[in-house]
């Protein structure tokens, strides 16, 4: 590669880009990362602006918003609707109603006078609430944080850096604390300890919106670039980083309101830049139910994710309008395989929650659910090889196959980590899909755990047109995978702890499969402090030209895990109840158990030729190996 005539790079061909670069405030800094592949240029970038965190358990399962559930007696008749009808969800969100007049870390005792009790209740029930928390501040002498901000000045001043700001903003007249300054954050941290935030309990966490920040009367909805902040530099400056800012602190509160200071927080923010995925969640915002948004969700979640913000989602069913019932079921199906899921909905709206489109939709839209739960393991993995590797949880075709260049502009399907392709559908109607399958791999649909896709050319592409009508999304998973799964069906994923695992293994060519199951208490830092986790590998090799082949679990076990008076509850709260395995070309003679006397008992069908192991008797804690005799 060389300079070229317009000052941009080419290669030897004369193939290149141009690129321009401004910079409103001066200076720029460029990180040039030299991959050279995508696994290792998001190993570097991860390096650069830190790795996602790893969130809890609960927060990868369905979130149910609202703007606004309107008082107590709502919240529990939502609540019961769910739990009536065994649909999974496992946090409620409350919006700025809940407040007293828009003063965040409040209440509106009128409508909910009970908030401890509140969340207590569901708590008890395997769920979580959310309260909304912005950054700008009511302008009123008798609200404990705007009179405390004021006495300690930690609000942005005006373009003299004599006078406090006052934008305008959900409470009318508002300051804007100044989150560029360590003593600001430090004492917004404060402001959610138990005995600050009255009505908040362990069981809540905190949504973080207009944090851009958002001005209504300013420029381009924000605030003049002008401004300063308490170390008198401007606005301009500091704008990208501001919302970034807002949530470290937000969710260095949330971790410091507990005493041990050891449970993971949750922060949904709306604005974000380079290293937001170390301090939780972000959304694409306000969209619309319409057919439009829902097909430009994916693309945009897929932007998000080049730019290694994982835990990224899109409000399923559209903030705006009325989704019919078709919409809203594809949009829940497509929610479902994004990594983060909430239905969320505009005051001006019609009520949607599941039930509202009838009986024969809400068994739809609690199917698709049940399909992000039951995969739930499975995302928790991905998630915590983020948190080491840097690599995105939902990724574009190019960042697993980069050689194959029929895929590089494809942003309608993806990849849920390496091993689940995913094409949504995005139109009414629809009955039939396009899916683009890389032919470096087989493929088997996750339904009917069939092949539909075999390996052939290495950086090919087979085009297969699939039926999708209303009940089905396309998914599948590739040869040569392993993917646990938990099969019973449970209201929230704090009761799925303990529940037993399924391992669906889909051979490759040739009769191989590979695939990792991270485990840990899914709600602390034990596993960052003191080594609680444990990580199972498993590995298949079936070769068919073989009179024998293997299945073996190899665990590895951080220090926390390996003390004997502990382990066998864990061994035994981790149990695998069935094993199935698909793209078997003949049944085995017989399966033995290296470590039983008795042989391990299966089902093979030769048609669909998927074998299954029902109680193989083995944990995803402990090292086992069964060996196949053809």
């Amino acid at each position: 590669y060389g300079p070229n005539d317009d000052g941009g790079v080419s290669d030897a061909a004369g193939h290149g880009t141009t690129t321009h670069f401004m910079s409103e405030s001066g200076i720029m800094d460029l990180f040039l990362l030299p991959g050279p592949d995508p696994h290792s240029l998001y190993e570097q970038y991860g390096r650069l602006t830190g790795r996602v965190s790893l969130p809890p358990m609960f927060s990868l399962g369905y979130h149910q918003c609202r703007w606004n559930y309107r008082d107590e007696p709502d919240v529990y008749a939502v609540h019961a609707k769910f739990e009536e009808l065994d649909y999974p969800y496992d946090v409620l969100w409350l919006d700025i109603e809940h407040t007293d007049g828009k003063r965040y870390f409040t209440w509106d005792h009128n409508t909910f006078p009970n908030p401890v009790d509140m969340q207590k209740k569901l708590d008890s029930q395997g769920r979580r609430m959310v309260t909304i928390i912005d950054p700008h501040i009511k302008r009123d002498n008798n609200y404990y944080i705007h009179k405390e901000a004021t006495a300690k000045g930690l609000y942005i001043k005006d373009k003299s850096g004599s006078k406090d700001f006052d934008g305008w903003c959900w409470p009318g007249s508002s300051s804007y604390l100044d989150f560029t300054a360590d003593k600001v954050r430090s004492w917004w941290a404060e402001q959610f300890a138990y005995d600050r935030y009255k009505g908040s309990t362990p069981a809540l966490f905190t949504w973080n919106d207009m944090n851009e920040p958002s001005v209504f009367n300013g420029p381009e909805v924000s605030m003049q670039k002008d401004l300063r902040n308490l170390a008198g530099v401007e606005h301009r400056e500091w704008h990208n980083l501001y919302g970034l800012l807002f949530q470290r602190a937000t969710a260095s509160g949330l971790i410091r309101r507990n005493p041990e200071k050891n449970i993971r927080p949750f922060v949904l923010s709306r604005s974000f830049f380079a290293g937001s995925q170390r301090y939780g969640a972000i959304w694409t915002g306000d969209n619309a139910a319409e057919w439009s948004h829902l097909e430009a969700a994916a693309p945009m979640l897929l932007s998000l994710n080049v730019g290694a913000l994982s835990f990224v989602g899109a409000d399923v069913g559209g903030f705006f309008g009325d989704p019919d019932a078709e919409l809203m079921t594809r949009w829940m199906q497509a929610g479902a395989y994004t990594p983060f899921f909430r239905g969320h909905a505009h005051h001006d709206s019609k009520r949607r929650e599941p039930w509202m489109f009838g009986d024969e939709t809400m068994i739809r839209l609690r199917k698709a659910a049940m399909a992000r739960y039951a995969l739930l393991p499975f995302w928790y993995t991905i998630f915590q090889d983020a948190s080491v590797t840097g690599m995105p949880v939902m990724r574009t075709m190019w960042m697993e196959y980069p050689r194959t260049e029929a895929l590089f502009a494809t942003d309608d399907q993806y990849l849920v980590g390496s091993d689940l392709l995913i094409k949504p559908v995005t139109g009414a109607g629809v009955t039939e899909t396009t899916v683009l399958f890389p032919t470096a791999d087989t493929w088997y649909d996750v339904d009917t755990m069939e092949r539909v896709a075999a390996e052939g050319q290495k950086d090919g592409v087979q085009s297969i047109t699939v039926a999708s009508d209303i009940d089905k999304i396309p998914v599948y998973q590739r040869g040569g995978s392993i993917i646990p799964r938990k099969l019973r069906l449970r209201r929230s994923a704090r009761l799925m702890k303990t529940d037993p695992y399924t391992l669906y293994i889909a051979l490759d060519g040739s009769g191989k499969a590979k695939g990792n199951l991270y485990m840990d208490d899914e709600e602390t830092f034990a596993h960052e402090r003191s080594g609680e986790y444990g990580l199972a590998t498993f590995s298949v090799d079936l070769q068919s030209s073989s009179g024998s082949g293997k299945m073996q679990n190899d665990v590895t076990l951080g220090e926390g895990w390996k003390d004997d008076s502990t382990r066998e509850a864990l061994v035994e709260g981790r149990n695998i109840e069935r094993i199935i395995i698909m793209g078997l070309s003949r049944p085995p003679k017989k399966i033995k158990d290296n470590n039983a006397s008795n042989p391990v008992e299966f089902e093979f069908d030769a048609t669909t030729k998927i074998l299954i192991v029902k109680r193989p008797g083995v944990s995803a804690l402990s090292d086992w190996s069964f060996v196949f005799e053809f």
